[in-house]
């Protein structure tokens, strides 16, 4: 199982072919999103058709939910790195996620995520 970042999706609503290829490589039984991706997917909607679209594909993947171990994580991200990195909020929870899960994380903003030496990253 993979869990893809936010700006894979939007990728690949874009037609982008490497990612496009990369998601198919990965198939699609084994590709996962952090509900953070999946809200921001939704926030990012233009209009009522693309959030249809949105979520006729999110549903398709295995979505991983916030639990205690992924907050407690994400604390412990945000203490570490917040002023060395100024990292994000949703950046964080979604690496908590990936690390809380054991999954390899596909972004295309490795720079966001890389200092995280628990994170391992999907290299396509």
């Amino acid at each position: 199982m993979i869990l893809c970042d936010t700006n894979i999706l939007i990728e690949f609503y874009k037609i982008n072919p490497i990612v496009i290829q990369n998601l198919q490589h990965i198939g699609s039984a084994n590709i996962g999103v952090s509900v953070i991706t999946k809200a921001e997917l939704f926030y990012g909607a233009r209009d009522k058709t693309e959030l249809s679209k949105i979520e006729r594909h999110v549903t398709l993947c295995q979505c991983y939910g916030l639990n205690d171990a992924i907050s407690a994580l994400f604390i412990e991200l945000m203490q570490s790195y917040s002023l060395s990195h100024k990292v994000s909020i949703p950046d964080m929870l979604i690496a908590a996620t990936a690390i809380s899960n054991d999954l390899k994380l596909y972004t295309l903003n490795t720079k966001d995520f890389k200092f995280i030496p628990e994170l391992s990253l999907y290299e396509a």
